[in-house]
């Protein structure tokens, strides 16, 4: 009861912060980013190996440097979402403009429905709100729950703003046989790591091995609906544009786990070109594959 009673006080306070003009939260941003980095180290650790690791041919300088643009963007991140309770449609529209949206709109109008593959890169939150706003059929954002029901309530019920449907992992199957009938959009992020138990294809990733998510590719073959990546980009502070880009048209034509190399390839050179949006503050190479022999030498033949 007390931690209830404490997770509705937050979501108040949220609210109440919510309110407040954007100039005003990225002030508070500017100080809170000295707190997680110099004052508190925020996974300062976790963020660092990750970098290394990630980045072997970075100097040591500029890993540093990428680690200190990377909490600050974080901190303007956390304001913009905690925006997102109380932010207009014309804002989302203002501030985050899509690009090359009419491919996938034609496949939309004949009927036919899509998936979208993204990643926790730059602000994908006010991504989710913006396909709400762009894409005139229902959207259904996979998303997985979080462990505090009361706050999971809360973000379900900012993320579902603009006429978002959100779908829990695990009832993806059912909601793909609801919506079969009529177009739509399903949205998965492709940089989430899968439990160990669920960890059954590894591969190369930011040059560590790296287990990887397969529904979307499981989805993509069995329905052949075409996997259009959306590419965020940051153009300045609360600023942003999505390129939508085809990524698979013909699912059903390719091999296994074709489609899961794609989007992760792409991340990947994603990642390369401005480090500093991803998230790297979550622990993505936590598991390592049983037989890290077996894996070296699947990667060489891959590469052969």
């Amino acid at each position: 009861m007390i931690k209830k009673g404490i997770s509705h006080l937050g979501i108040f306070f949220l609210g109440v912060l919510s309110l407040l003009p954007l100039s005003v939260l990225y002030v508070l941003a500017d100080g809170a980013y000295l707190l997680l980095y110099f004052v508190f180290g925020y996974r300062r650790k976790v963020v660092r190996t990750n970098l290394l690791k990630a980045l072997p041919n970075k100097a040591l300088k500029e890993i540093f440097t990428i680690e200190k643009r990377f909490y600050r963007y974080l901190s303007s991140l956390v304001f913009e979402v905690i925006k997102m309770k109380s932010i207009s449609k014309e804002e989302i529209e203002k501030r985050f403009i899509f690009h090359n949206k009419e491919q996938v709109q034609k496949y939309l109008d004949r009927g036919q429905s899509v998936l979208i593959c993204a990643a926790h890169y730059g602000n994908w939150e006010w991504g989710t709100l913006g396909i709400g706003l762009n894409f005139n059929v229902d959207h259904y954002p996979i998303y997985k729950p979080l462990t505090n029901p009361t706050f999971d309530n809360w973000f379900k019920k900012v993320r579902s703003k603009f006429g978002n449907k959100l779908i829990a992992m695990r009832q993806t199957m059912r909601a793909l046989q609801a919506s079969k009938d009529k177009p739509s959009i399903f949205s998965f992020g492709n940089d989430q790591a899968p439990s160990k138990d669920e960890s059954h294809y590894w591969t190369t990733f930011m040059n560590q091995p790296s287990s990887v998510q397969l529904g979307i590719e499981k989805i993509a073959k069995r329905t052949n609906q075409p996997i259009f990546y959306f590419k965020i980009n940051v153009l300045k502070r609360g600023f942003y544009s999505v390129d939508c880009i085809p990524l698979c048209l013909n699912p059903a034509g390719t091999a296994e786990f074709e489609i899961t190399e794609m989007h992760t390839r792409f991340l990947e050179e994603m990642i390369k070109a401005r480090p500093e949006y991803w998230l790297w503050s979550h622990k993505r190479w936590k598991y390592q594959p049983k037989n890290a022999n077996s894996f070296a030498i699947n990667q060489l033949a891959k590469q052969a």
